[in-house]
This record gives C-alpha cells, sequence and structure tokens, in this order.
C-alpha cells in the first residue's frame, strides 16, 4: 500500500481543552501530511466501544476505519477495543496503560538490570478506607533516609510529585493522598533541578534535551525549568532505548536522572509532549514517529479490505 493510501486516526482526548494539546494535535496532523498520510483528527469521546452478541464494535461518525491509529490519549479501553478490532495503534495499549502508570513502570522494568532510585511501593487501601497504621510508612521513612520523594503513579508535567522533609510531613502526605496509587523514592540530591528528556523512537534517540530548575526540586518546563539541546552519551543513550523496548512503546520520552554512578531512569512517557523539545532543538519528532510506522506497516501486511464493524450513531 502506498503511503498516499493511508488513513490514520490521531486519536485524542475530548475533554482536555487547554492550547497546548490542540497545538500538539495539529503539530502531528501536520507532519502526517508532510508523509502523504490522509489525517483526521479524533476526539476520544467521538467514539464509542461497543461489544454486541460477544463481538467489538465501534459506535461513530465515521465512514470507515484507519489504516493504523497513532494514540496521543491514554484511554486505555478505547485504544484496545481498536486493537480488538485488528487496526494498528501505536503506542500499544499495552505500552500505554504500563507507562501511564510510574508504579507499572518500575515493576515492568524490575530484574532487567535498569539503574533507577531505590523505589517502595506502600501498602494498599480502599477508598474511603484511612490508613489508621501507619508503621509502615515509619519503616519506609527508616529505611530511604529524608528527603524522600513520593510521587502519585498517575501524573504529568512534574505534578503530583513531592519532595518529603520530615516523617511528620509524610504521614501528613500519605493520609491526603488517601487510597491514591503512589510510589516512594529514594531522594537523588545529585539530579537536584536537573533531568534529561531522551525522546525514543524504535530503536533510535531521535532528539534530547537537558531540563534545569533553579528554583524547583523538579525540572520540568510546566513547573519552571528551562531546556538545552542535549546529547546524550552512549550509556544514556542505551539506558532509554533500553527502556523503551522493553515496554513495548514504539516511541517515548524517556526521563533519566544524574545519578553518582552514572543515569539512572526516572520515568517513561508513552505520549510525550513533542512541542516542547521541537521548540528547544529543532527536531521534529513526529516526522521520525511517521517514518517508523510507515516502515512498520511495510514490513507487515496490511489488507486493503479492512472489515468494517461500524454501527452508526
Amino acid at each position: 500500500m502506498k503511503p498516499s493510501a493511508l488513513h490514520c486516526w490521531i486519536v485524542v482526548n475530548g475533554y482536555l481543552q487547554h492550547d497546548k494539546f490542540s497545538s500538539l494535535a495539529l503539530f502531528i496532523k501536520e507532519a502526517a501530511e508532510r508523509k502523504e498520510i490522509s489525517a483526521t483528527l479524533v476526539r476520544n469521546s467521538e467514539l464509542i466501544p461497543v461489544i454486541e452478541k460477544g463481538l467489538p464494535m465501534l459506535k461513530g461518525n465515521f465512514e470507515k476505519l484507519p489504516d493504523f491509529v497513532l494514540f496521543m490519549d491514554k484511554d486505555i479501553h478505547l485504544a484496545r477495543h481498536l486493537e480488538l478490532l485488528d487496526i494498528p495503534v501505536y503506542n500499544s495499549s499495552t505500552a500505554i496503560d504500563i507507562c501511564d502508570s510510574k508504579a507499572k513502570t518500575h515493576q515492568a522494568l524490575a530484574g532487567h538490570g535498569i539503574p533507577m532510585p531505590k523505589t517502595l511501593f506502600p501498602p494498599f487501601t480502599y477508598e474511603g478506607i484511612e490508613r489508621i497504621n501507619v508503621d509502615a510508612f515509619k519503616d519506609i521513612g527508616l529505611e530511604l533516609g529524608y528527603p524522600l520523594i513520593v510521587k502519585e503513579a498517575y501524573g504529568s508535567f512534574g505534578e503530583q510529585v513531592y519532595l518529603i522533609q520530615s516523617e511528620a510531613e509524610f504521614l501528613k502526605t500519605v493520609q491526603k493522598l488517601g487510597h491514591k496509587p503512589f510510589i516512594i523514592q529514594e531522594f537523588i540530591e545529585h539530579s537536584k533541578g536537573r533531568d534529561i528528556r531522551v525522546n525514543v523512537v524504535g530503536d533510535q534517540v531521535i532528539a534530547a534535551m537537558h531540563r534545569k530548575s533553579e528554583h524547583d526540586f523538579r525540572a520540568n518546563m510546566t513547573v519552571g525549568g528551562h531546556a538545552l539541546p542535549y546529547s546524550p552519551t552512549k550509556k544514556e543513550a542505551d539506558l532509554a532505548i533500553r527502556c523503551a523496548s522493553i515496554l513495548g512503546a514504539d516511541f517515548a520520552g524517556v526521563d533519566l536522572l544524574f545519578g553518582e554512578d552514572g543515569p539512572l531512569l526516572c520515568e517513561v512517557n508513552s505520549n510525550s509532549h513533542l512541542l516542547n523539545i521541537y521548540d528547544c532543538t529543532g527536531i521534529n519528532i513526529a516526522d521520525s514517529m511517521f517514518d517508523y510506522v510507515l516502515d512498520k506497516l511495510e514490513k507487515g501486511s496490511i489488507s486493503d479490505e479492512q472489515t468494517n464493524r461500524l454501527v452508526d450513531l
């Protein structure tokens, strides 16, 4: 199938109205069109996954299913449903699901020789059930020492990450988080206010930037950090590529910390924000993403007559 004959959906969240998300969607659509791919922006709220008579179907106002989907949202059920319809989805629902949770990410990478901060997982509680016995958290504080880091499992742009200075502050934060999933990590003092974002596509590093903040322990640009183009060392590049590969991410923004003995994995973003690194480096990662998808589809087998299980609204 020639690239010009391909049609893709770029799936975005229908409830995020912020300009930066709209700009990102258009940025990706323009990259698709440069590759002569017909691209349609589709909000997840415009699609309704259905299982009828045991078969996966999709309701929505569209004529046919796309040849592939670039999934820029975290609606795992929708992504998985599209896969059930035999549509190639990038990244896969499994990769998005794992990368979306910092807890799942670190556990998925465990046992693979990936250097990362010491990470502990708190005992689970149910919604509305307070952790009255806090001995486990006192023990965690003794294990890691202070300061330590608390990260909500689900969060973006450096938000939902807390630098904890004392046991009292730790216990207060735990009670405030309630039943929300989170992880607890050692604080990497050597990397305070600085990290590396490495954007990986397939088995290649496409671009990287060094983020710094003089005022915050986090280096994210949304909390006041600034960035400079960066050339990762072979060790840093290999670590980023290996993390993405283990997690099954076709493309990812891999964040690395500066450990005293070398790079440490911070987190892996399956839907990294491409505009910041484009503004910093001038490299359009979306172009590489579509090159990768086209190459993968060409090597695979795409039917020109996909079965469209459609139920029009």
